[in-house]
């Protein structure tokens, strides 16, 4: 299975949904959830695309572990199984923020740490409170270091529970289903598979969901020089 793995492998396919779907499968894809939302290493991984893309597939991932012989059904057990891994990853991550967290602030960027990635979960929680660990589950770095942050701030653990539920309900059901729905919709209508189309379908949803970061940090930019001259 590892050799299977490896084969040919280049650095930019972790960058690439179908990689994991087709290499890894469903505990691949639970491992990613996990390590996405609760690891500050998993800042890179494909989390909104993979999802969306682990919807079209839904079928094929579900019916690894045991398949109900009925679309929604098997949806359910996948949207189940990915909400129970973004839950545990952010408590990880909670938890890690509130040991060792603080200390982070004074690490040099790394290959698989930067610093801007937790100044900014750090802002966005500063703005937006408990509502981070549900907003910030949409936009990629700081769904990774969100629940650090939390940590940190020794957020209420009860209260950081019932957001980190609700967020991750909400971000994977969100992803899961419009990948499953939206590609029987394209089919039913317009005759068209979204499987080959993958390509097109996560580099559109890179731009939507990296546009707000985007956009603040040229604002932030354009802010500070103005205020400079």
């Amino acid at each position: 299975m590892i050799d299977f793995i490896f084969l040919d492998f280049t650095w930019t396919q972790l960058l690439q949904p179908q990689w994991y779907i087709d290499n890894g499968g469903l505990w691949l894809l639970l491992l990613i959830i996990f390590a996405e939302t609760g690891l500050f290493i998993g800042f890179f991984f494909p989390g909104d695309s993979l999802l969306f893309v682990a919807g079209i597939f839904s079928n094929k991932l579900a019916a690894s572990l045991y398949d109900t012989n009925n679309d929604f059904f098997n949806l359910l057990l996948l949207s189940v199984l990915c909400i129970a891994a973004g839950i545990l990853g952010n408590t990880v991550g909670y938890i890690f923020g509130k040991k060792v967290g603080p200390a982070m602030f004074n690490w040099k960027d790394r290959f698989l740490f930067k610093q801007k990635y937790l100044h900014q979960a750090k802002e966005f929680y500063d703005k937006h409170g408990g509502g981070a660990i549900v907003f910030g589950r949409f936009l990629p770095f700081i769904r990774t270091f969100a629940p650090i942050v939390a940590g940190i701030v020794s957020m209420d653990k009860k209260k950081f529970t019932f957001y980190n539920i609700i967020g991750s309900i909400a971000w994977v059901t969100s992803m899961l289903f419009i990948g499953h729905y939206l590609n029987s919709f394209v089919k039913n209508q317009f005759q068209l598979d979204l499987e080959k189309h993958l390509e097109i379908i996560v580099i559109s949803i890179v731009l939507v969901t990296t546009a707000p970061v985007l956009l603040k940090m040229f604002f932030g930019k354009k802010k500070q020089v103005d205020e400079s001259n």
